[in-house]
């Protein structure tokens, strides 16, 4: 899936693109994400961004997490339940 299939502001390409490089079993935080694309102020935008991600599960945007450990939210269908699960089965878990 590149880029040129998504529709979205550069910096929404941006976090995206980032977000399909966490591999599976890896979290970041929305404020490890700002800072990988050069935005170290925009970890609310970051998360927006995450927000708005299209096309949940396939841009992993359930690995990204908040900076105190919390689950943050999930825009895909099933919501932060389902971000749970998808962590879980990547033997990730959150409190």
């Amino acid at each position: 899936m590149s880029s040129m299939n998504l529709k979205g502001t550069k910096f929404q390409l941006k976090v995206w693109n980032y977000l399909k490089k966490i591999p599976k079993g890896k979290v970041k935080t929305y404020l490890e994400v700002a800072k990988a694309i050069r935005k170290p102020k925009a970890f609310r935008a970051v998360a927006n961004a995450a927000g708005k991600n299209p096309y949940p599960p396939k841009i992993p945007c359930h690995r990204v997490i908040r900076s105190d450990g919390g689950i943050g939210g999930y825009s895909g269908k099933g919501g932060i339940l389902e971000k749970r699960r998808l962590l879980k089965s990547e033997n990730v878990f959150i409190k």
